[in-house]
């Protein structure tokens, strides 16, 4: 009979005595947290106002614009071909904002990797990309669009931020994970410090940093579908807003969102392709 006993937690008091407890600081915390989140997802539902709501009809009507949205699709503002060129235009805006943001990503993961640079540099740029990285893309979009006007260099600019910011701390994290003798071997036969790069570290990660820049790319194409309207960017996005909120086109509605769940399940297999490729151990298990 196997006995599993509790998580434990020891604290010395001031006498010199070890105080033994079941359980641990961090399980107590994380269950203080689902307690607080389910009290204020009550607290939400009680202070909602309720007004002139009537569920069984609520019930009807929205069962009804399900139907009409998912089994009834249907083109009716706009041809096949601008189906197509609006979904090209937002395909190019997660493109053009994830090459970007991967390109300088890359030079700021090694300055922020703490086994390729001093320490102050390497604090400096995490620092710096932890602010960035804490504004949402939506709001980062926001703001450029106040700054630059509406438009798709908005949405890109917005995009550009938050993937760099995102993928820096991937890059470098990935780099940090870099066998040790690898850079030393290099250092000690006199390699610089770009041959250390060349040589040692993109051969080694090379593989995690596109795993991670395609993962970007995907959440990316998220954004612009969402940003289409809210910056004025267009593509994808932009058309759905306007058969949903301008002429409340279900039918339409519902033909946008599967042309959107088409392009993810293919960016889906795309991935999964990669992942074969270039991890054919971790597909495998």
């Amino acid at each position: 009979m196997e006995i599993v006993s509790k998580p434990t937690y020891m604290k010395r008091k001031k006498d010199g005595r070890i105080s033994i407890k079941a359980g641990s600081k961090s399980g107590l915390v994380i269950r203080l947290t689902i307690i607080a989140f389910v009290l204020l997802t009550m607290i939400a539902f009680l202070l909602f106002d309720y007004t002139g709501l009537h569920i069984p009809s609520a019930i009807t009507e929205t069962a009804h614009n399900l139907q009409v949205m998912f089994f009834q699709p249907a083109l009716n503002h706009f041809s096949w071909g601008e189906a197509f060129y609006q979904v090209g235009i937002t395909l190019g805006l997660a493109v053009l904002s994830t090459v970007l943001g991967a390109v300088i990503a890359l030079f700021l993961s090694l300055l922020a990797a703490t086994n390729l640079s001093k320490e102050w540099v390497s604090k400096t740029v995490r620092v710096i990309v932890a602010f960035i990285r804490a504004v949402p893309t939506v709001l980062w979009v926001l703001i450029f669009a106040i700054a630059a006007g509406l438009g798709s260099e908005a949405a890109v600019l917005g995009m550009l931020f938050h993937s760099i910011a995102y993928l820096v701390k991937a890059f470098s994290e990935a780099i940090e994970e870099v066998d040790e003798g690898i850079l030393e071997a290099l250092r000690s036969t006199g390699s610089s410090w770009w041959h250390v790069v060349m040589h040692g570290v993109l051969p080694s990660t090379f593989t995690y940093l596109l795993s991670w820049t395609f993962l970007r790319f995907e959440i990316n194409f998220a954004v612009a579908v969402a940003m289409g309207a809210a910056a004025g960017a267009g593509g994808i996005g932009f058309e759905l807003f306007m058969a949903s909120g301008f002429y409340f086109d279900l039918s339409e509605v519902g033909f946008i969102t599967y042309a959107i769940l088409l392009i993810a399940i293919i960016l889906e297999v795309f991935s999964v392709q990669l992942k074969k490729r270039y991890f054919p151990t971790s597909v495998r298990h």
